[in-house]
């Protein structure tokens, strides 16, 4: 197997890196409209090949995945163009700038049997997926919240707001999580210094007893990179910034009677234990790699497929209506 990269930026290099080690792949090939970059991905990993152009790569028959690390706005005619050439392709989140590219492209990729996947690294974390091992076995209970925070000081991006740059990596763990989708989107946020928000609160309301919250901002003076899940059973705790104990399962909650006699509600709380489960440290780029690479082999749909991405853009698209429009609730 033969897999080009394109754009060698920022997560570029660790995508050259983890396709280059793996052992279905028998070599990898560069392209970046900046000479510098791909000098730099060769000099860091000898035996790159580099391109030099995207058309290049499009032509070369023996270049069977494309995985596109680039700007947002390019992700579409990138991804269109090279499942043209029935190529397999990989985009890097958020799979595209609107529902309706997002949309084209599954049918593309459908319509030439190609394999169409989204790289929501987190999703492949040994965490995120202990996550879903509890809550599929009902020891968490019903899920009645998801909130997660993901914030810190920096990286502007000149092309998007906070929204559509962090919160991806939070919804496409609640979608992972959670395996059901919200009905309706209400958002606000503000731009202290572009035209873009750096701040943003997105709440998604579900059509049953349950509520989800993500707050993303680029202005906050930590990095922090949590996840609370209230279950009626037991609550989980995801911190990403924690080099131990990432998860912690709290045996706690609350217990409501009704008492006729007086018609009141009597909250009672459970106070039980805590816990740290283990879980696999195999590094979730790797397992996005690996993914990529066994879809294509065993031509099947990856988990992170096109159906996936577009699930995470309905979301983002009516989160960014609610904030032009002051919190406005919008309907899915």
């Amino acid at each position: 197997m033969k897999i080009a990269i394109i754009g060698v930026g920022y997560w570029g290099p660790n995508l050259t890196r983890n396709f280059a080690k793996h052992p279905d792949v028998e070599s990898v090939v560069c392209f970046d409209l900046k000479k510098e970059r791909l000098e730099r991905v060769v000099k860091d990993f000898p035996g790159i090949d580099v391109a030099s152009s995207y058309d290049q790569i499009l032509r070369d028959k023996t270049i069977n995945g494309v995985v596109i690390a680039t700007p947002l706005s390019s992700h579409f005619e990138l991804a269109k163009a090279a499942l043209e050439q029935k190529k397999h392709v990989l985009i890097e989140k958020p799979m595209t700038g609107s529902t309706q590219e997002a949309a084209e492209l599954i049918d593309l990729a459908e319509k030439n049997s190609c394999a169409l996947m989204v790289d929501h690294t987190f999703v492949y974390n040994g965490a995120v997926q202990k996550m879903r091992d509890l809550i599929d076995s009902k020891e968490i209970g019903d899920i009645l919240y998801y909130d997660a925070v993901r914030v810190n000081l920096g990286l502007f991006q000149g092309d998007i707001n906070v929204v559509w740059d962090l919160a991806p990596h939070d919804i496409s763990i609640m979608d992972f999580l959670l395996n059901k989708k919200p009905v309706a989107v209400s958002a606000v946020g503000w731009s202290h210094y572009d035209k873009y928000e750096d701040i943003a609160y997105v709440t998604m309301f579900f059509a049953d007893n349950c509520i989800a919250h993500v707050h993303v901002s680029w202005l906050a003076p930590v990095k922090v990179r949590r996840i609370l899940i209230g279950g009626s059973n037991k609550m989980i705790v995801y911190d990403d910034m924690e080099a131990f104990e990432k998860i912690k399962i709290y045996d706690k909650g609350v217990e409501v009677t009704t008492k006729e006699e007086v018609d009141k509600i009597l909250v009672q709380y459970r106070m039980g234990d805590m816990y740290a489960p283990k879980f696999g440290t195999t590094e979730p780029l790797a397992a996005v790699a690996n993914e990529f690479v066994e879809s294509i082999n065993a031509r099947r749909k990856p988990l992170t497929d096109g159906v996936a991405g577009l699930n995470i853009i309905r979301i983002l698209e009516a989160a960014e209506k609610s904030i032009k429009n002051k919190g406005l609730v919008v309907e899915l």
